[in-house]
C-alpha cells in the first residue's frame, strides 16, 4: 500500500473494517470514495466503498504501491500498483471465513499478445469496472449459496495474464510492459495477512478458467501463508486445462504455454517437483503438476468445457475455413463427426484427470455438459434446475466436502446423458476463439 501520514493510516483504517466484517445491512444506497494522493510516486490510493445497490453488496478496492514496493506491477499498468479486488464483508458475528475468487481471463503469451490487453481491463486497473455483482457462491444470500453466505468473500481481480506467475525484473521501455504476476499475487496475500487474515479459522482459494489454474497453481503457497491450525482448502472452477492435440494434429495449446511461460518468467514459479523433470511449460498444465497437491482441493469441470472446446481442440488456427465455427457456438449445431472429436476429448481429458491419482481429500464434480465457469453463476451454483450429478448440485458437494460432512468424487456419463445440463450458447456475432 501507499501513502504516508494520516491520510495513508486513515484509509488503510477504512479497508480494515470492512474486510473485518462490518455489515451494511439497511444502510441506503450510496458510496464513499476517498482519494489521497501519494507524494512519492504522485499516483492515487482509491478506496471505494459501494455500500447497497439492487440488494447486493458490492465494494471495490484498488490500491497503489509506494516507492518502496517498486518490483509490483500490473502487466501494463503506468502507476506501480499493488493489487485490484473487491470484497463482500461477511455477515455480523461470524468467525473470520476469508473466501478468495481470483478472475479468470486467459493468458497473453507473447509481447504482441500482451500488448494488445495492456490497456484493457486485462492489464490495467483503469480499465476495471469499479462495481461487480456478486453472485453464485459469493452470493450473501443463504437461499442461493448455503454454505459460504456469511464469510468473508475476496474477488482478486485478473491482471498480468500468466495466472500470477510471472517474475521478469527487466522492462523493455518501447513496450513498458511488466511480467511481475507472481510479485503482484504475493503483495496481494500479504496485504490482507497483515489486515486480519492471519487469523482465518477456514480460508477457501477458488477461481475461475485462468484464476481456477490460478487456485491450482497457488494451492499449496496460499495454505502456507495461513496459521497452521486452519481449515485451508482449495477450488477450482474451470481450471483443469489438458495437454493434447487439436483436430489438425498440432499441439497449439502446448506450444502456447510454452511460449506464455517463457515470455513472463514463471518457470521458477512453477513447483520444482515438476521443472526439474519437465520442461518448465509442461508444468503450467495442472495433469503434469497437480498430483503433488498437499493441500485439498475440488475440482469443478465440464468435460466438454466450452472453452477448451473452443481453444484447444479447435482453435481458429486449426479451422482455417471455419468448419467449426457453428459447432463452438452452440453444441446442438455439431455433426456426428464433431461429436465423435468431442468424446475422444473427453477421453483424454480424464485420461489427464486420472495422472492425478486417487486422494480421499480431492473433490470432484465432473459432468457432462458444455459449459465453462459454473460457481459463479446463480443458476448452476444452486438453484432449482442446477447442473446435478447424483442428485447433488455443485454447491451441496462443494460444502460437504469442505465441512467433512461427505466426500464427493464424481464423473458423468458421456455427452449427451445429462438431462440437467446448462449448455452454453454464444452469442452468433461472438468470434469463438479467444
Amino acid at each position: 500500500m501507499i501513502g504516508s501520514g494520516s491520510n495513508y493510516n486513515n484509509a488503510r483504517h477504512n479497508a480494515r473494517s470492512i474486510f473485518l466484517g462490518v455489515s451494511f445491512v439497511g444502510m441506503s444506497v450510496g458510496s464513499l470514495v476517498s482519494l489521497f494522493q501519494s507524494s512519492a510516486q504522485n499516483c492515487s490510493v482509491f478506496v471505494f466503498e459501494h455500500l447497497f445497490r439492487v440488494g447486493v453488496f458490492i465494494f471495490k478496492f484498488a490500491i497503489y504501491k509506494t516507492a518502496a514496493m517498486e518490483s509490483i506491477f500490473f502487466l501494463g499498468e503506468q502507476c506501480p500498483e499493488l493489487g485490484s479486488i473487491h470484497i463482500l464483508p461477511k455477515l455480523a458475528g461470524s468467525e473470520s471465513l476469508p473466501f478468495f475468487l481470483v478472475q479468470g481471463g486467459g493468458w497473453c503469451n507473447n509481447i504482441t499478445t500482451c500488448l494488445s490487453r495492456k490497456n484493457t481491463r486485462l492489464g490495467s486497473s483503469k480499465q476495471m469496472a469499479k462495481e461487480i455483482a456478486f453472485s453464485g457462491i459469493m452470493s450473501k444470500y443463504r437461499m442461493f449459496n448455503p454454505d459460504f453466505y456469511n464469510w468473508n468473500r475476496i474477488k482478486v481481480r485478473y491482471c498480468d495474464g500468466s495466472s500470477f506467475t510471472g517474475d521478469v525484473v527487466a522492462v523493455n521501455p518501447a513496450t513498458n510492459l511488466h511480467f511481475r504476476g507472481a510479485r503482484v499475487w504475493l503483495a496481494v496475500i500479504e496485504d490482507l495477512l497483515s489486515k486480519g487474515m492471519k487469523s482465518a479459522k477456514n480460508a477457501i482459494l477458488s477461481g475461475c478458467s485462468a484464476g481456477g489454474l490460478t487456485s491450482i497453481l497457488h494451492c499449496d503457497s496460499f495454505r502456507a501463508l495461513l496459521p497452521i491450525g486452519a481449515k485451508v482448502k482449495c477450488l477450482s472452477d474451470a481450471g483443469y486445462f489438458i495437454n493434447t492435440k487439436d483436430v489438425s494434429g498440432a499441439q497449439h495449446i502446448e506450444a502456447f504455454f510454452s511460449e506464455m511461460v517463457a515470455t513472463h518468467g514463471s518457470s521458477k514459479h512453477l513447483p520444482s517437483s515438476c521443472t526439474s523433470k519437465l520442461r518448465a511449460g509442461f508444468c503450467f498444465f495442472p495433469q503434469y503438476m497437480a498430483q503433488q497437491i498437499r493441500t485439498p482441493i475440488f475440482l469443478v469441470n465440464a468435460a466438454y468445457d466450452s472453452w477448451q472446446i473452443k481453444n484447444i481442440l479447435a482453435p481458429g488456427v486449426s479451422d482455417p475455413h471455419g468448419y467449426w465455427h457453428s459447432c463452438k457456438l452452440n453444441i446442438k449445431n455439431c455433426s456426428p463427426s464433431q461429436i465423435t472429436a468431442m468424446q475422444a476429448f473427453r477421453r483424454q481429458f480424464l485420461k489427464a484427470l486420472s495422472a492425478l491419482g486417487p486422494s480421499s481429500s480431492r473433490g470432484l464434480f465432473i459432468e457432462s455438459c458444455f459449459a465453462h465457469c459454473q460457481t459463479e453463476t446463480q443458476e448452476t451454483w444452486f438453484s432449482s434446475d442446477s447442473p446435478l450429478l447424483s442428485r447433488t448440485t455443485i454447491a451441496r458437494a462443494v460444502g460437504n466436502w469442505f465441512y467433512d460432512r461427505s466426500p464427493f468424487q464424481k464423473i458423468d456419463c458421456p455427452y449427451p446423458c445429462n438431462p440437467t445440463c446448462h449448455n452454453r450458447v454464444f452469442d452468433t456475432k461472438e468470434h469463438p476463439d479467444l
